[in-house]
């Protein structure tokens, strides 16, 4: 998974009195290893499933309980809660989910609850029956309506011995929930974003295909990216990866025509406005509120595709010593969408420094782009590595981006291609 550089932010773990509790060890090493400075509080019943000292060993940082609560230092609910970019209580019990709905604070960690202003991150871990009682529920959804993110548990055996919906999310669904309230982009939030990512793979026949060496990981970076920053993020791949948030929409495909089909109906969707109340007008009608939709073409899409593509497998007794197989060009997909009222970034990757800047800018202005990001390949910025640079040109500028992780250079684009839209 893709960690975010989290330095010079302060997160706050809530622990509760859960058998769950021995996951928040792996959370609270995430945001260590992302370089925030990492607090934890736990509850009286917290500390009989794992010592204190477990995680003052992790984060370098003392542990907040009813016995170490120090007002001549920062080690209380007050400076922990109110210093913290983000508060995640994982696990949640249904007995603090229950309180929090209630603002009852008969504990450090409920207290700090109370004391933190921002969005709470609640990971609930329970028996089913316990979380699908309907007080339990009923508090859920009061959190949610008071912009609390619930990290949904997953269904497996829980330590109860019974099977259901109960089980703490993963580490990585936590962190990444808790990542999205702290990076939250009032640019990009509720944005609907259409990301194209791997390379399309054309059907020779039931076994052999013409493709490219498109690892998908830029679209896997710039899609978590995009989530992070609070976008309604569409991914379109051939290369699904299970490192990403899980509430990324994700559309899998294999060639240059499904990835064409479902491009174009991602992008009618997001065309689509949203009915809101707004400030009333004289006649209190209600009028389309819809920000600009943005698509990032990342995919590596084969420019051409095998002409009579066979069922079954090819036999090379069949064939021969020499196979000649007809093709066809594919249907360019940057140049049959339709790009009104859409912000439209390319990616080119290029081989030859001496052409690459030239190409680029040809394809910028023949495809009628906002921008394209130009990735002239090389040993540390090849297919399939962690690292990439870029030029972002669009029709004024032109934008180096230095080598970075993939996450990290993502960020950059967005922040890069965030003013295209000159209509807001």
């Amino acid at each position: 998974m893709d960690l975010i550089d989290l330095k010079g932010k302060r997160v706050l773990v809530g622990i509760t009195g859960s058998i769950a509790a021995y996951k928040a060890c792996e959370l609270v090493r995430l945001f260590v290893k992302s370089g925030a400075r990492t607090y934890v509080v736990m509850s009286k019943a917290a500390t009989k499933f794992l010592s204190p000292l477990t995680f003052e060993a992790l984060t370098r940082n003392r542990v907040l309980t009813q016995e170490s609560e120090d007002w001549s230092s920062e080690c209380n609910h007050i400076d922990y809660a109110q210093k913290s970019d983000a508060f995640v209580i994982a696990p949640a019990t249904a007995n603090t989910i229950n309180k929090l709905a209630k603002g009852i604070a008969d504990s450090l960690l409920l207290q700090c609850a109370l004391a933190f202003d921002k969005s709470l991150v609640i990971a609930p871990a329970a028996n089913s029956k316990m979380l699908e009682n309907h007080y339990t529920t009923g508090s859920l959804k009061m959190l949610a309506v008071n912009d609390s993110e619930i990290v949904s548990p997953t269904t497996k055996l829980l330590a109860c011995g019974d099977e259901g919906n109960g089980a703490l999310a993963e580490p990585q669904d936590i962190y990444y929930a808790t990542v999205k309230t702290i990076l939250k982009d009032p640019f990009w939030s509720d944005r609907r974003v259409v990301v194209t990512g791997g390379g399309t793979r054309e059907a020779i026949d039931s076994v052999r295909f013409i493709g490219n060496h498109s690892s998908g990981k830029m679209a896997n970076a710039l899609a978590t990216a995009l989530y992070l920053k609070g976008a309604d993020v569409c991914l379109i791949t051939t290369k699904k990866s299970s490192d990403i948030p899980k509430d990324i929409y994700t559309i899998e495909v294999e060639d240059a025509k499904e990835m064409l089909e479902y491009t174009i109906d991602a992008i009618r969707v997001a065309k689509k406005g949203k009915m809101s109340k707004a400030s009333m007008n004289s006649s209190e009608s209600m009028h389309l509120i819809q920000k600009k939709p943005y698509l990032f073409m990342a995919a590596a899409v084969a420019d051409y595709t095998p002409k009579y593509p066979q069922d079954g497998k090819l036999k090379k007794a069949m064939l021969g010593d020499e196979w000649q197989l007809e093709l066809t060009q594919t249907q360019d997909i940057l140049k049959n969408i339709n790009k009104d009222g859409l912000v439209t970034i390319g990616f080119k990757a290029e081989k030859d420094p001496s052409t690459a800047l030239e190409n680029a800018k040809r394809a910028l202005q023949e495809k009628d782009l906002d921008a394209i990001c130009l990735n002239i390949l090389g040993e540390t910025n090849n297919f399939g590595s962690d690292y990439n640079k870029v030029t972002c040109l669009t029709k004024n500028s032109n934008y180096e981006l230095p080598l970075k992780p993939k996450i990290d250079l993502s960020f950059d684009i967005l922040h890069t291609v965030k003013e295209l839209d000159r209509d807001e």
